[in-house]
């Protein structure tokens, strides 16, 4: 059986890859997401891992064969095929009570968040791996009354866990889906301000913990981030005046050389999305198991021998000024046990 290809048309472009994914092959959310996450699409000529990425005309899509059931883009529900009549005998059988649903068993991500603290104003959490932060705007409008069938989100999770489930988080930051560590809500509407302002002014301390491939040079980065940095990927471009461009500062302190590997601590004086994999990708040496920011415009990924099943990253440090009490507050956390396995094994690995 051959893969099953298709180019973006007009109507698609500018839309995220697993909307198209969606459309296309009458997917849910999380079945798109599960074949764009386990590397089973292919943008161009390079497998792609990011459901979020924005699709241009043109661009060649390729499926692995047997992921979904080939149809044409322009299949609507018109043509789907009916449901056959209910005979008389199902109808009855329909009126008659049913047993209760069995329940659902618990997602397994949502089993190791960690409170690390909580007040009447703000929750900080150690998010596992593996479990997105919020729902995207987008996201939730895309999918309107359907949003419930969606995976659990850590704010949709955060409310139960604090015993008070009528009382949403207020989100006014993110960590990747892949990355854990540390993560603050807001639980008023007045510290979700004033966190908001802090993060604006970028007097938030928060460092990452990351394992690359190569050594990165020790300091400053400073770039201008895009959208589209040519290859339909977030990333720098190299006009500081670009429409939209934003300024994106990391600090890159080497903590231990491992040979062809190494693990980096990572300052972030800004807070943009990925910053810490671009950076670092950009700079030539990518998080171990980075999939998407891992090679140049339109070039080859950069090799990955590491055995990492996601992007080694870890939001190690969290610190704030408490929208409260005015407070200086911080909290630092380890990495997870596959991060500690992967830096140790690295630790191993012998020279190129």
């Amino acid at each position: 059986m051959p893969p099953i290809t298709f180019v973006v048309d007009r109507k698609e472009a500018g839309q995220t890859l697993a909307a198209v994914l969606k459309r296309r092959y009458g997917l849910s959310w999380s079945q798109a997401k599960r074949l764009v996450e386990r590397g089973h699409v292919r943008v161009g000529q390079q497998v792609e891992t990011d459901v979020a990425r924005r699709l241009k005309v043109g661009k060649r899509v390729q499926l692995d064969a047997g992921t979904v059931e080939a149809r044409s883009a322009d299949r609507g529900a018109r043509n789907e095929k009916p449901n056959p009549p209910r005979s008389r005998e199902s109808k009855t059988s329909a009126k008659r009570p049913q047993p209760p649903a069995a329940p659902r068993p618990p997602q397994p991500h949502l089993a190791g968040i960690d409170v690390v603290y909580a007040d009447e104003s703000v929750v900080v959490v150690n998010k596992p791996a593996g479990l997105t932060t919020m729902r995207h705007k987008e996201e939730a409008a895309e999918f309107g009354r359907g949003r419930r069938f969606l995976p659990k989100t850590l704010a949709d999770a955060l409310p139960g866990l604090l015993g008070a489930p009528d009382r949403p988080v207020i989100a006014v930051h993110r960590i990747d889906r892949d990355t854990s560590g540390l993560v603050v809500f807001a639980r008023t509407r007045a510290a979700a301000e004033e966190l908001t302002r802090q993060f604006r002014k970028h007097t938030v301390d928060r460092r990452y913990l990351a394992l690359t491939r190569g050594v990165p040079k020790p300091g400053r980065i400073e770039s201008v981030f895009v959208r589209d940095r040519g290859d339909g990927r977030r990333g720098s471009t190299a006009d500081p005046a670009a429409p939209g461009g934003k300024r994106a500062v990391t600090h890159v302190k080497v903590v231990e050389e491992m040979g062809r590997f190494a693990a980096v601590e990572c300052r972030l004086e800004t807070g943009r999305t990925h910053q810490v994999r671009i950076h670092l990708g950009e700079a030539g040496t990518p998080l171990c198991g980075e999939r998407a920011y891992d090679r140049p415009v339109n070039g080859r990924p950069v090799p990955d021998g590491s055995g990492a099943r996601r992007p080694m990253l870890h939001a190690a440090r969290l610190g704030f000024r408490h929208p409260e009490t005015g407070e200086d507050v911080s909290w630092d956390v380890k990495p997870p046990d596959d991060f500690a396995a992967a830096w140790a094994r690295l630790r191993t690995q012998p020279p190129a």
